[in-house]
This record gives structure tokens, sequence and C-alpha cells, in this order.
């Protein structure tokens, strides 16, 4: 026989598998229900519901002194939510903090944390109490108006939900996480919420689109402005899922002489202010945001966040469009409106569907509130009735009570009384009994009458309640109507295009600079556009000289193509200052040791170069499509073994022949159209050799005809027009070139 309490006896034999899914259905099934999702009727989680139901067992009311918070949690996790204290504190400092909550629940004093992201401070130092939000949500507690269940351990009865007129669901939002769904509410305008539900009470069949009307999207206790489309807010609003770009508020303030500053003054929704003034920093400090030269901090009650430009051609709206796109002064806050509905099933609702819940939970709430003082009013009757009973038989009564041992049940015999009224005669003032007493009762009789017809005629008429919700709907409108502090809208609704990307000359300060290269690969930049030909510009270390020099911008990218057929870009503005003699052009890119610089040129994005290596192969490329993003450059030009890329010349508008000269002094001339436009690759040939190889190779004009420098000192220029001799198929050998054409088989630069 087995021994019931041994424990070994009550192991049950199942498989893993479904033993284990059972027990963590039940864990997800606890936590969607009773800690993560709030119930669409009254927007409260358990824990929240709880923390306002213990600070009005508290007697916390706005009216009333402030108490400690720590007697707050205490009775929230003694009575009513046995968890940790920290984190039902973390929920009540929360519900007291203006920048979290659009309408605060709990007045707070003393530390309660702030936009910078800082914690609160210890329970045991701060003091609460309710709001008159709270109030509201709270209101028709006393009669009946929700039902009671026990607390965790029977000893208590806390509320099933919130009965009050208050729509604290989307007025305040919520955010939680349960086990497989989440939820996500941004706060709303409670003024727009309630005409949004007079308006639904009126037509509850009518179109969704037309509760946009009204609720015009969401109201952020920070402030901010929503810059989504119309159309993108009404998508979000029908499907209960979707998300609002919401953006910092700024404005230009003018410091005189031409300078101006920007100035945040109000951040996003749930963005700590520290850290977004800290994430700016980074971007000055790691050059990234070049055209924004510094960041203050000037809030107090107040925010003031001041933006310092690097110079006063900044564009405003340049600056703020690469803040919004590199920081949280532009963020997104989901829309996922999954709740609880009345049966307790998690669901993802549209707008006009927990609107249409919500309203349904008050017509709820009226009824049993209707109920109830109708209960109410028939015990009060039912005493008013002895009281009458008592002034017209006063001398009978009084008699009664003097002779009889046990007045009571005569009472209740001669007079056919309950036993409610007996009690009650029987406990009567002899103050009562004089005759204004008796006209009072039977006027209070005649109103009671009257109200009780009322209550009866709202429960058995819904267009009557559709009245009364709809006038307790507009005397809660006036609390928090748009005309009050609490009320005004602090979010506006302003469509505005996605943030677009900043090139990078926007971010620079536009400057000229001339650019020099030496023949030993040091390179630097001048301000100004210097003279190219003066010894001052063009002043190097013994032993060097110049490479290239040419005017350019501080916005412009340069481009060095190296004789090994790789491409590099450079920054202008990241060039070295032309105070000395500059810096090795290698420690800016990973230029190969035996490479050679064939050219270093301005890039120009609609420009195309004209690239041919010493074996007579070649091709035009887009520089656009060429252009570098790291240090190790871009192959562009594959070359045979033993090849140089010898020529990269951008090609001018309106050329449209190439010449090109061998070593072996053949001159043949083609259409450039016969030219490939590649972005990688050998080309094609050029010019045929027997022995050597590509000398030099030139764009031009055909009917222009064909120029050369003729040498020395003059600057004179030869030009060939008849060039019917020389002109062939691309690849073709050629000729020899003209009489006078210059023996080192250049053109010229």
């Amino acid at each position: 026989m087995t021994d019931p309490a041994d424990p070994f006896n009550l192991i049950v034999d199942a498989p893993f598998d479904s033993a284990l899914s059972e027990r963590y259905l039940v864990y997800a099934l606890s936590t969607i229900t009773a800690r993560s999702l709030p119930d669409v009727r009254d927007g409260l989680k358990p824990v929240h519901r709880r923390i306002l139901w213990a600070m009005r067992m508290l007697r916390m009311d706005p009216a009333a002194a402030y108490k400690k918070s720590a007697r707050v949690v205490g009775d929230v996790i003694g009575k009513y939510h046995p968890h940790g204290d920290a984190s039902v504190y973390d929920a009540m400092v929360r519900l007291a903090q203006s920048f979290a909550l659009r309408y605060p629940l709990v007045d707070g004093q003393g530390n309660f944390g702030n936009v910078d992201g800082d914690n609160a401070a210890a329970y045991r130092y701060t003091e609460c109490k309710l709001t008159q939000v709270a109030m509201d949500l709270m209101s028709g507690l006393d009669e009946d108006a929700t039902g009671f269940r026990p607390t965790y351990n029977n000893e208590d009865q806390e509320p099933e939900l919130m009965p009050g007129l208050f729509p604290n669901l989307l007025a305040n939002g919520a955010s939680g996480i349960a086990v497989g769904m989440a939820t996500s509410i941004p706060p709303h305008n409670a003024a727009e919420l309630i005409d949004a539900a007079i308006h639904l009470i009126d037509q509850p069949e009518g179109d969704p689109r037309e509760l946009l009307q009204y609720v015009k999207g969401p109201d952020f206790p920070t402030g901010g402005i929503v810059v989504d489309s119309p159309a993108a807010i009404a998508e979000a609003y029908a499907t209960g899922r979707g998300g609002f770009r919401v953006r910092a508020r700024w404005n230009i303030e003018d410091q005189g002489r031409g300078t101006w500053v920007a100035v945040i003054t109000e951040v996003p929704y749930q963005v700590p202010k520290a850290k977004l003034i800290e994430a700016i920093a980074v971007l000055i400090n790691d050059k990234k945001l070049p055209i924004l030269a510094d960041v203050r901090d000037e809030s107090d009650e107040q925010i003031r966040i001041v933006l310092e430009p690097r110079a006063r051609t900044v564009d405003p709206q340049t600056l703020m469009d690469s803040l919004f796109r590199l920081t949280d002064l532009e963020t997104r806050i989901s829309l996922n409106l999954n709740v609880l509905d009345k049966d307790r099933t998690p669901r993802v609702m549209s707008l006009k569907q927990a609107l249409a819940e919500w309203i349904e939970h008050q017509f709820d709430v009226l009824l049993r509130r209707s109920r109830h003082r109708l209960d109410k009013i028939a015990d009060r009757i039912e005493l008013l009735d002895g009281y009458l009973i008592t002034y017209l038989n006063l001398d009978r009564v009084i008699q009664i009570i003097r002779e009889e041992d046990e007045p009571k049940p005569v009472l209740m015999a001669e007079f056919a009384l309950t036993d409610r009224q007996a009690e009650a005669i029987l406990n009567m003032r002899l103050r009562s009994l004089r005759k204004l007493e008796e006209m009072e009762l039977r006027q209070e009789r005649a109103k009671l009458d009257k109200e009780a017809g009322e209550l009866r005629g709202l429960i058995e008429s819904p267009a009557r309640q559709r009245t009364r919700l709809k006038r307790d709907l507009g005397k809660l409108r006036e609390r928090y109507g748009p005309e009050t502090a609490l009320g005004k809208r602090r979010t506006d609704i302003e469509e505005q295009g996605p943030t677009r990307d900043i090139p990078l000359e926007a971010m620079i300060e536009r400057e000229p600079i001339t650019v020099i290269l030496s023949q030993r690969g040091w390179i630097r930049a001048m301000k100004g556009h210097g003279d190219l030909a003066s010894a001052e510009t063009l002043k190097f270390k013994e032993g060097d000289g110049p490479l290239f020099a040419f005017h350019a911008q501080t916005t412009d990218k340069l481009l060095l193509i190296a004789d090994t057929g790789r491409i590099y870009t450079l920054g202008a503005d990241k060039l070295p200052g032309g105070r000395g003699f500059g810096e090795p052009v290698r420690l800016m890119i990973d230029l190969e040791a035996d490479a050679a610089v064939t050219n270093l040129l301005p890039m120009r994005p609609a420009e195309k170069l004209l690239l041919a290596a010493t074996d007579g192969k070649g091709f035009v490329a887009s520089a656009r499509e060429i252009v570098a993003e790291t240090r190790k450059g871009r192959q562009v030009v594959n070359l045979r073994d033993h090849a140089k890329l010898r020529i990269a010349r951008p090609i001018a508008d309106g050329h449209d022949y190439v010449a090109a000269i061998g070593e072996n002094r053949k001159l043949v001339i083609f259409p450039l159209a016969e030219l490939p436009e590649m972005t990688r690759g050998q080309g094609t040939q050029i010019q045929r050799y027997r022995d050597g190889g590509l000398s030099d190779v030139i764009t031009f004009r055909f009917a222009d005809g064909l120029s050369w420098p003729m040498g020395g000192e003059s600057g004179r220029v030869r030009t060939e027009t008849e060039l019917g001799p020389w002109r062939a198929a691309r690849g073709a050998a050629g000729r020899m070139p003209p009489t006078g054409f210059p023996r080192d088989n250049r053109f010229g630069r």
C-alpha cells in the first residue's frame, strides 16, 4: 500500500513538451491579462488600478494633504499587489510625471524624475496624492458602478474596473510587452476624444473616418509636431497599427549682424533631453555635422536647447533636416492598439472600436448607477413613509413607546410597519417631532418620487440614456476643454516630407581654395584662389616641385587617379592648410608604394573622363560612378601586365572626336562615340602598335580642328583643320602627325 504523504507518489508521467506547453500557456495568459495589457474600458493595468484604489482608501484626495509615497507602496503590495516594491513605485512615479502622462493621475511632491531621464528619489523621500483626473476616473465606485472582487488573500475587496467617465485609455495611452504580444498607444487630447465619443453616440454606424474630424492625432505631454500625412494617420487609426513621426519644435533667434541660432523648445515624446544633447555633441566632436559648431542646454522649467551654426551662411532648414535624420530630434512613436476587451480577450482595435467599447462600458455604468440610486431612493422612501405615519399618529406612537416593554412589535402590528421603519421610528430624536420636519419630509418624498420616475424612464429608454451620457460628457469636457491649461492641445499636426539626405557640400561652408600636389606627394589647400604661376603659391621643399595645382571649393570632392588604375577620393575640406608644405597624401589614402599619380582633379558629377592605358586600351567613365568611399580607393581600370594608366582627362562639352598618338609617333583620329562608357574594365583598343605604346590621347571638337602648343615662351598654338588623312576607325595604327607637332608626342594640358 502506497503512502499518500510521500511526495514521490504524486509524480505523474507525462510528455515533457505537453507539460511545458500547458504551464507556459498559463504563464503567458497571466502576463497578458493581469500584467501587461490595459483594459479598453478604463485604460489601466492591474498595478495602476490598485495604486489608485489604495490611494483612495487612504483618502488621498486632491484637497487632502500629501502623504509619503512609502505609505502607498506599502498598502499596495501588502493588500492588493503582492509584487516587488520597486516595480510598484516605478508605476506610481510614471502616473505622476507630467512629461510621461498627458493627464497625470498622481500629484507628486518631491523628486519624481525629469525629462533628462533622471530617476525619481526613493519612496521614503517623496509624497503624493490623487489628482482631479484620477477622481474623475474613479467616480461612481460608491454607487455600485462596477463589480468588486476579493484581493489575492481574500481579506479585502478591489474594483474590477474604474467606472469614471474620463477616457483614460486613449487620453493617457499605454505601453507594455506581454508574452507573444505587445501594446503601444500614444496619448491623445481628452476634449477631442469626448467630441468623437459624442459623435459616435449619435452615429454608431457612421464612417470611422468621420472621427478624424475630431481626433486630429496624438497629443503628447512634451508637445512636438506630428509630421505624417492625413492619409497615413487615417490608415493607422483604421487598422490600430502604424506609427507617427514626431519632430522637435524649433525656431530661429536673430543674434544681430546676420548671425543666428536655432532654439529647440520641445523634444519628441519619451526622448531624454540629456541623451539627446549628448548625441548632438558626439556629432560635433566626430565632425559628422560640420555645419554645426556648438550645442548648449539653457533649459530651466522650459526646454531650451541652443544650436549654434558654423557660419551665418548655413541654411537653417538644412541644419535641422540633418539633425532630424541623425538624432532623436525626430522619432517614430508606434501605434499598436492591442487591449483587453470586455471579455478580457486581447485584441487589436481601431480607433472607432476602442471608443465604441468604452462608450458601451459607460452605458453599463450609467445603468448600474441608476439602479443603485433607485434602490437608495426606495430605501429612503420606506423610511419616510414610516416617519409620516408617526406624524399622523404621534400621540398613539408616543403612548406605545412609553407603555410597552417591547414597543417595536406593537408598532409593526398596529401600523403595518416594516422592521426598518419601526427601528427608524424608535431611533428618532425628539427635536424631529416639530411640524416643520413633517413638511420637509413630505417635500423630500415628492422629490424622490419624481427622481425615481425619471430614473425608471432612463433605464427603460435607450434614447434617454444617450442624451444623459452626452450631457455628462459635455460637463466633463468643460474641465478638459481646449481653453483650459490642462486641455490645450500641445502637439501640432503638420504634414512634412521625410528627412532628406543632405549632400556633402551642404554640410560644409563653401570657400575657395587652391589645391597643390607636389612631385613627392605632399598635398595642401591654400585659402582663396591664388596665382598658379606665383612663386609664393608654388613653394616647395628643396628638391621638390609642383605636380598639380588648381582652383577648387571646400565643398568639392577630389579624384586622385593612380597609374595602377585605382581611383581615390579626397574631401577638399579635409586637406591640410597651406601655411606649410602640407602633408603626404599617402597619410590620407592607401596609395601603393610604387604607384604614381596620373591626375588630380575636382569631381564634377555631370562630367565624363577619358581613361587610357599605355597599352592603348581605354574607355569613357562617368565621374559620379567612379567615386571611392574608402581609403583603399576603387579599382576602375583593369590593366594588363606591365601596363600603366597614362591618361585620365575630363571630356569637355561638345567634344566629339578622339586624337591618340603613340610612342612610335603615329597619330589616329576617330569619333568619340566609338569608345564605350564603362564603370570598370580594360576598355577597347584606341590605337594599334607594332612596338611601343600610347604616348598621349585627347578629345576635341572636330569642327574646330586639332590644336597643340608650338613650344617656347611665345605661347603660340597651332590648329590643324584638315584632318582627313588621320581620320580612321578606332584601333587603327595611324600615320605621322602634321609638320610642327611637338617632339615630345604630347598634345599639351
